[in-house]
This record gives C-alpha cells, sequence and structure tokens, in this order.
C-alpha cells in the first residue's frame, strides 16, 4: 500500500484491558500479503469469508489492511461497514437482533461490505450474518478467535457458503520485514525469533524483556480464561494447565491421552484424572488455537492413524512464558517452526509412518507431496543414518527433504535433498 496509514495493534494492558494502541510504521503499512492476497481472491464471491487465528496474530489488522485495500480501489467509506466487537464503541450491540438492525440501518442500494472483528461477542451472531447475507447485496468478513465460532449454528446455517481464511503468527520472513532487518547475521535474527515469537506486536516491544514476557503472560492468560476455562466452564483449571504445561514440554513428541493421564497421575502432580477429561481439555486447546494436532498417517496404506498424534503451539514465545525462556529444547522448536510454515503456505500437515520409521512431516496440497525431516545438524553419523533411513523407507518418487541448521550447500543424499532452515523459511 503507497498511503500512509497506521496499523492498529490491541495490546493487552494492565491498567485497560481495552486499550489500544496506535503504531505508525513508516510510509506504509506492513502488507501480509499472504492473507492479504486471499480475501482479495476471495471479494465479491458469494461466500463469507471466516478469518480465524489465535488471539493478537494480526486478524484485526488484517480487516484493517483489507479494508485500506477496497478504499483504495473505489469503494466508499460509507460502503464499508467496518465493527471490532473489543471495543466499548459497540458495547450497545448485545445479540444478534441489535447486530442485524444496526448494519441494516446503515446499508443503502449499493454494495456493503461488512467487516466484523471478534464477532463470537455478540449472542446469536450467526443468525445476523445469515439474514444479512440473504436480505441485502453484501460482501461479509469476519474474525474469531476460537473454534467455536465454526462450531456453532454458523456451520448449520451457512453448509457450503463460507470460507475459512487462517491466519497465523509473523513467519520468520515477516519478522523481517517487521523489523526492518537485513538479511546480514541471519542465524543470530533466526534465534531471536526463535526465543520471542512472531506475534505482531513482539516487533515493537523486543528490547524491553520486562515487557515482553508481561505481554506474553497477558495474552496467554487471556487466551486460558476467556477461550478456554470461561467458555467450557471448566472447574479443575490446575489439571488444565498442568495438561498445556506437558504439551508445551513435548512439542514434536508423540503424545495420547492416556500418556497424559499417566504421567500426572503417577507423579501425583494432580488428583485422580481420566483420559476421557484430558481428550475434551485436548480438543478445547484445539479449538482456542493455541495447540494444534498433527495426525499420523500410514503413507503405505494412505490411512490416518488414532492414536499417538503430535501437538504443536501457535507460537514459540507463548511457549517460552509457560516453560520459560531458558528451557528452550532447540531441536524441537525448529519441528515448530518448520509445521506452521507449512501450514501457512496451506499444505495439509501430518506425522508419516512407514514401517518401522517415522517421517517427521507429510505436507500434501492438491498438486504435491513433499516429506521433511528435520534436524539441527546432520554432522553425527547416527543422526545423518536415521533421517536419512526414514525417508528412504518411503516407497514412492515425491519429493524428499532433510531440514537441518547446517549451512550447507545444494547437498543431496542419493535424491534427498538437504536445506538450510533459516533458507527454506525465507524461500531461498
Amino acid at each position: 500500500m503507497s498511503q500512509k496509514i497506521f496499523l492498529q495493534i490491541y495490546l493487552q494492558n494492565f491498567t485497560n484491558p481495552r486499550k489500544y494502541v496506535i503504531i505508525n510504521w513508516g510510509d506504509n503499512m506492513i502488507d501480509r500479503e499472504l492473507y492479504l492476497n486471499r480475501l482479495i481472491d476471495a471479494k465479491d464471491t458469494e461466500f463469507i469469508k471466516v478469518i480465524t487465528g489465535v488471539r493478537r496474530s494480526g486478524k484485526s489488522t488484517l480487516l484493517l489492511m483489507y479494508k485500506e485495500y477496497l478504499k483504495k480501489h473505489g469503494v466508499l467509506e460509507k460502503n464499508i461497514i467496518h465493527i471490532n466487537f473489543e471495543s466499548a464503541m459497540f458495547d450497545d450491540i448485545k445479540n444478534y437482533k441489535d447486530l442485524y438492525k444496526y448494519i441494516k440501518d446503515k446499508i443503502d442500494s449499493e454494495k456493503t461490505y461488512i467487516l466484523l472483528d471478534e464477532v463470537q461477542n455478540v449472542q446469536n451472531w450467526e443468525k445476523a450474518i445469515n439474514s444479512l447475507n440473504v436480505d441485502f447485496n453484501v460482501d461479509i468478513y469476519i474474525t474469531g478467535s476460537n473454534a467455536y465460532l465454526l462450531s456453532s449454528e454458523l456451520s448449520t446455517l451457512l453448509s457450503g457458503r463460507y470460507i475459512e481464511i487462517k491466519i497465523y503468527p509473523l513467519s520468520f520472513k515477516e519478522y523481517l520485514l517487521f523489523n526492518n532487518y537485513d538479511n546480514s547475521n541471519l542465524e543470530d535474527k533466526f534465534y531471536e525469533y526463535l526465543k520471542y515469537g512472531g506475534l505482531p506486536a513482539i516487533t515493537l516491544i523486543k528490547d524491553k524483556q520486562d515487557l515482553v514476557m508481561s505481554y506474553l503472560n497477558d495474552i496467554y492468560n487471556t487466551i486460558v480464561k476467556k477461550d478456554i476455562i470461561d467458555r467450557n466452564s471448566i472447574k479443575d483449571t490446575a489439571l488444565l494447565e498442568n495438561i498445556i504445561k506437558y504439551l508445551a514440554s513435548n512439542i514434536g513428541s508423540a503424545v495420547s491421552s492416556t500418556k497424559i493421564s499417566s504421567y500426572l497421575n503417577s507423579n501425583k502432580i494432580v488428583d485422580k484424572c481420566n483420559h476421557q477429561t484430558i481428550d475434551n481439555y485436548l480438543n478445547m486447546l484445539e479449538k482456542s488455537y493455541i495447540m494444534y494436532k498433527a495426525d499420523r498417517s500410514d503413507i503405505r496404506n494412505k490411512t490416518i492413524l488414532k492414536t499417538l498424534g503430535k501437538y504443536y503451539i501457535s507460537d514459540i514465545g507463548l511457549r517460552n512464558i509457560i516453560l520459560g525462556f531458558r528451557n528452550i529444547d532447540e531441536g524441537h522448536l525448529l519441528e515448530n517452526i518448520v509445521y506452521l510454515e507449512l501450514l501457512r503456505k496451506g499444505y495439509k500437515v501430518s506425522i508419516g509412518k512407514t514401517l518401522d520409521y517415522e517421517v517427521d512431516f507429510v505436507a500434501e496440497n492438491p498438486n504435491e507431496i513433499i516429506y521433511y525431516q528435520v534436524t539441527k545438524s546432520l554432522n553425527n553419523d547416527e543422526v545423518r543414518e536415521r533421517e536419512i533411513r526414514s525417508l528412504e523407507s518411503i516407497p514412492d518418487n515425491y519429493e524428499k527433504i532433510i531440514l537441518t541448521m547446517d549451512k550447507t550447500i545444494n547437498k543431496d543424499y542419493n535424491g534427498i535433498k538437504v536445506i538450510n532452515i533459516i533458507d527454506f523459511l525465507l524461500d531461498k
């Protein structure tokens, strides 16, 4: 975007949780092109656009970007209705009838673009969305910070008439852009990213350690309280917290509710818990977008296995605030970074199993399948043999790649490519 506009980032504030901080990033708003282009591609289609993602990953900013795009391309301000339901300005809109009336009164005969931020704060909001979509010439965009947005009546009322656009915290490439970093000392900047994560506001406060920790802690507590505990009326909050800590400390490891239950019970961390309760809590964590589950798949039989999936956290900074910044397991965090990057690129990602071997990631889209192994280094003979053997056990000819922090140049082991993780993240 060429015109000078402001990036509005919502920061959890210690004295006023609704305080907005307006930040100017120079003459241009920093576009998140990947997501903006997805909205542009879906513009004026019959589908309602549903933007989802963990809190503070940039959904509100994306709507602002899109609003500016609309104005720049000829849509008049009066034909854009933009509501952020985390602002006290819209506290009077409490239910779907209020929402429908408010918007109806602002619509004229021309095409109207409706942008609704954190719409789940309105009771039975989906009824208003459905009615507006039926009654008027509108193009509707909504955001939400948990998957209950899509498990509500929306999926019934609008079956086949909405598309989900998933937004994630900043990629490493975006992290460099937001910090105005050049390409020097990339490894140092990558380890900074590995420490603080990719929530956009972090790039503004990363030089103030206390503020970073307070910000991440506030976001984590808000997700746990609002999106999990309050929404699900959870009584055993200690069990929930311990499950989160278990997952955060076991990123990249096979996990099941039975394993978690056995660990918590045998170590007397909580009172007795059963695997069904843990299954329910795991589902809640996924719906809050703080955790993602990667299922295991049998590569040979092309089937999904029901047991021992892996969990990855939506942002490394949140993981580090849960376990402590000194307790950083680089190997598993690298795996987490790659997993999120593959999701950003639009792949469906699973954990591969073939014979007695495991493949870190099977990345699929309608056009291709790529197999990935992730390891910090291949300099150890045993590690190198293990990673290569896993990929060689796959009985097909799809692309096979090992990602590592080693500085390699076009290395190839019998057709298996070896790529530096930073180069992979920067699309080199």
